[in-house]
């Protein structure tokens, strides 16, 4: 009976990590969306191995796990920590597999760091991988070729996911997209022709989600109503399913702009309990969309359409999109106007980036105009991977900055809110909470959101607040709580103060040299600093007991450092005194609400006696 431990690797933050509304406002929640991957994968698997499942996220990795294979999953943006427990459980003798749709695109990224690769939809791969590794035969890649049936995909091992930490569940209705835009890598993985589970395989998954209470069901197609007649046929089965267990979920999923065009379309989505919908609207310039291949959202005029998405009582997020060839400076405010007046809360601005395979990506190596092959993780971050047309790279990325400080600002955020409120006058769906947690989440929101703005943040926030139309509140409740959580992560990476990371790291190190001067006379600590234009890395070394006023002043000191500046923690720990190591762990309870930013290395002696949850501190598990 194989012991199989399945890992999806902790996420670096970018806009999507909501890391303040996490934190902050959402009650006992660590992450948006669990890993339906790897669910399906274990549901794939012989019924008589032994599979367990944990999310970095949300729980720390095990570093000595009882397991005969490790499979470890993974995006782009996950691929440096994927490939580090790659790397740290190969070497400790297991057998390790990568896979998920990094693997899928570049499989040749893999070798040797992993035993077996997994390539592409796995329905059919992995039942022949499992009998080949029972067998004692497994081969180093597997990629499927084919054409995967989803009526073959299983009904994913939810019960094998600690549901309850996550804001939203996601199944999955269809794969594949039948539009053609030159940067997506949907339809080099999937195709463009659609296929579909049959409404009975969701109602099966529906069943185990609201046999474990969850209420929020995100549909995680890149495009739900890819084939109109299959999705129709979908809604009509979850308005049916809705009315007779009393409407237990509210939905939300990724759709086309063409669905503005479609009446019945939008009442069946509403009438099914769709609160929110994203669209890929990228550019409200029709010249940038016809050279990327967006066709369908030439058809009809953008901000109309969007509008009469609302008035059907669907909340809209979106992307877009600026650094096409025909993007100028000027884009960046035709792009914040557009928004504006749109109203759209969640608007995911990205610098365009080359993904691998794409036929943008291999347009601009033909061109010449890549500028790092693999820096194509994150199109969240400040920069690109290629050389723009018409901009300058620095110019694009300074105003790419400038434009999400002034979107993210008290007035940007309650303008998007009163221009949305136009239209969006009746909410299709409740939100995904219960009453009691409702009104935590108003209280967690005036407290750490909206009191500490000042004067005019509550004056914004109060202008936005329709006393006479309480429906609408959880909707405007949710849009500050979005605002504000993209703010403080705009905050934090876009707006960096190098010279106070300097000086606060400076007055850090100096207090540290004051009142450990003992230890680090001794050799028992060893502290550090390192300046860069972006900010500051504070280096501590534990080789023993420590003054023990690091665990107090000194902690103050480098607390303030985190929290006012962009400043990273490095913290090796080779020994520490038994006696001390429970002011270490009070040290990091400290630290953890900046634990993204500090990265842990404890010795392998040390690791059995002082475990550090990776789920909050990057533990560094690989010197490579």
């Amino acid at each position: 009976m194989p012991r199989l431990l399945l890992i999806n690797p902790r996420f670096p933050e970018s806009f999507w990590s909501f890391r303040w509304a996490l934190q902050q406002v959402l009650p006992g929640k660590r992450a948006i969306n669990p890993p339906l991957g790897l669910a399906t994968l274990a549901a794939l698997c012989p019924p008589d191995w032994q599979v367990t499942i944990v999310d970095e996220n949300v729980e720390s990795v095990p570093l000595d796990p009882a397991a005969d294979l490790i499979g470890i999953c993974g995006m782009g943006v996950q691929y440096a920590r994927q490939s580090e427990l790659l790397r740290y459980y190969r070497d400790r003798g297991h057998y390790v597999v990568a896979g998920g749709s990094y693997a899928s695109l570049c499989p040749e990224r893999y070798q040797g760091i992993a035993d077996t690769v997994i390539s592409g939809e796995a329905e059919y791969i992995w039942p022949r991988f499992c009998a080949d590794f029972t067998a004692g035969t497994a081969q180093p890649l597997y990629r499927e070729e084919g054409t995967v049936d989803l009526a073959d995909s299983p009904t994913p091992r939810f019960d094998l996911l600690k549901l309850n930490r996550y804001t939203n569940v996601g199944l999955q209705f269809s794969r594949g997209c039948p539009f053609h835009c030159e940067f997506c890598d949907i339809i080099v993985m999937f195709g463009r022709r659609q296929r579909s589970k049959t409404p009975e395989q969701i109602g099966r998954e529906l069943d185990l989600l609201r046999a474990q209470e969850v209420r929020s069901v995100f549909f995680v197609d890149d495009n739900l109503i890819g084939h109109h007649g299959k999705v129709r046929e979908l809604l009509h089965f979850l308005i049916d399913y809705q009315r007779r267990h009393d409407y237990p979920f509210s939905f939300g999923t990724e759709v086309s702009m063409n669905l503005a065009g479609d009446d019945e379309l939008l009442d069946l989505f509403r009438q099914a309990r769709f609160g929110w919908v994203f669209i890929g609207i990228e550019s409200p310039d029709p010249a940038s969309l016809r050279e990327t291949g967006k066709t369908q959202n030439l058809r009809k005029d953008l901000l109309g359409s969007l509008h009469h998405i609302y008035a059907h009582g669907i909340d809209v997020m979106a992307g877009f999109i600026v650094g096409f060839d025909n993007d100028t400076l000027d884009t960046f405010a035709r792009q914040e106007r557009f928004i504006g007046a749109s109203g759209i809360q969640v608007a995911m601005v990205g610098l365009l980036t080359a993904l691998p395979r794409t036929p943008l990506y291999e347009r601009l190596q033909r061109e010449g105009r890549l500028l790092c092959a693999e820096a194509h993780e994150d199109n969240t971050r400040a920069g690109t991977n290629f050389r723009p047309r018409n901009m300058e790279y620095d110019a694009m990325v300074a105003a790419y900055r400038a434009l999400f400080q002034r979107l993210t600002s008290d007035r940007g955020i309650a303008l998007r809110i009163r221009h949305k409120a136009r239209s969006l006058r009746r909410p299709a769906s409740a939100p995904g909470y219960a009453r009691r947690e409702r009104l935590t989440i108003l209280l967690r929101l005036l407290r750490h959101g909206i009191l500490p703005g000042g004067p005019r943040r509550w004056f914004e926030f109060l202008r936005t607040v329709p006393l006479t139309a309480p429906c609408r509140w959880p909707s405007i409740i949710g849009d500050w709580i979005a605002g504000l959580s993209i703010r403080d992560y705009v905050e934090r990476k876009f707006q960096p103060d190098p010279a106070r990371a300097h000086r606060l790291g400076h007055q850090a190190l100096a207090q540290i040299r004051r009142q450990c001067a003992v230890a680090l006379r001794q050799g028992t600590l060893q502290a550090s600093l390192a300046l860069s234009e972006l900010g500051a890395e504070l280096g501590l070394t534990l080789r023993g007991a420590v003054d023990a006023r690091f665990f107090t002043s000194c902690a103050d000191r480098i607390e303030r450092m985190l929290q006012r500046t962009p400043a990273t923690v490095s913290v090796r720990i080779e020994e520490l005194a038994a006696n001390q190591r429970e002011h270490l762990e009070g040290l990091l309870r400290q630290l953890a609400r900046f634990g993204d930013r500090i990265s842990i290395h404890v010795s392998a002696a040390m690791r059995p006696l002082l475990p550090i949850d990776s789920s909050v501190f990057n533990v560094v598990l690989s010197e490579r």
